[in-house]
């Protein structure tokens, strides 16, 4: 079956198609990928792994078609960033 792996950096993109068979797990497609060559500090165990936007577990099995997805930890929490933003402009003035 037919997969994807993707992962993605400000500056550097992956996403890479390939031929597993039924039955693997996101962990193996993902090691079989290469991905963790072309970016050696990725941590499966701390990093969010995701199929189409949906957490996932590692053990958990792909279906064909499945866009399996990295996440990177976030370095500022979502809901403060605006905030923090209406707080510089307001200094720059």
């Amino acid at each position: 079956m037919q997969i994807s792996v993707a992962y993605s950096e400000p500056n550097d993109q992956a996403w890479i198609t390939l031929e597993v068979p039924e039955g693997i797990t996101v962990q193996e497609a993902i090691q079989r990928s290469g991905i963790l060559e072309r970016f050696p500090h990725i941590n499966l165990a701390t990093c969010k792994v995701g199929i189409f936007g949906k957490l996932t577990r590692l053990d958990a099995h792909p279906q064909p078609g499945d866009r399996i997805e990295i996440y990177r930890p976030l370095i500022a929490d979502p809901k403060t960033v605006p905030r923090r933003r209406a707080i510089a402009h307001d200094e720059e003035e």
